[in-house]
């Protein structure tokens, strides 16, 4: 059996908040699921893909959900389709997750932060009602919250995967 991964930061949400709290602390819960499952490797190891059909790393992943973060709260939420990139270009396939070789952890680990700041940010001045626009239409900001939580969750399991191939760690 799996044991829950042990941290002092990582506290489940309550049974019994309020939606908004539930979301907000549901949200935090796996952004900081994915920081842990990233903590205490060095850069080789956070670049390694040991799942030889994927292009999946820690780093990568890191990079993707600050792209993500961009996305829905920047360009939904805000309605500012404009906001460059990080890291994606539409011109090489996966790029936010490859190539990493000139990657800086230390760099992309504080631009995912701060897009994590804008969102939370970005979030608390709306109501879970108020809509953005993707792609002509209308989207709640509970809808991009659930999504969120969504995606890091399956991206999470993906980093699990790929913590326990790269040094035996494993929990959720």
């Amino acid at each position: 059996m799996v044991e829950d991964m042990s941290d002092p930061r990582r506290n489940e949400p309550s049974y019994m908040l309020g939606e908004r709290s539930m979301l907000d602390a549901w949200l935090d819960f796996h952004r900081l699921t994915l920081l842990i499952k990233c903590e205490g490797l060095d850069d080789a190891r956070r670049h390694a893909r040991p799942v030889p059909t994927s292009l999946l790393s820690l780093h990568g992943l890191l990079r993707h959900m600050a792209e993500v973060e961009r996305n829905w709260f920047r360009r939904v939420l805000l309605r500012k389709p404009e906001t460059a990139p990080l890291w994606y270009d539409l011109a090489i396939d996966d790029s936010e997750l490859v190539p990493l070789d000139d990657a800086d952890w230390d760099a992309d680990l504080a631009v995912w932060q701060s897009e994590c700041e804008h969102s939370r940010a970005a979030a608390a001045a709306h109501d879970l009602d108020d809509t953005g626009l993707r792609r002509g239409e209308e989207v709640s900001l509970r809808w991009i919250y659930v999504h969120m939580i969504e995606e890091y969750a399956r991206h999470n399991g993906h980093a699990d995967l790929i913590r326990e191939l790269i040094d035996g760690a494993v929990g959720w």
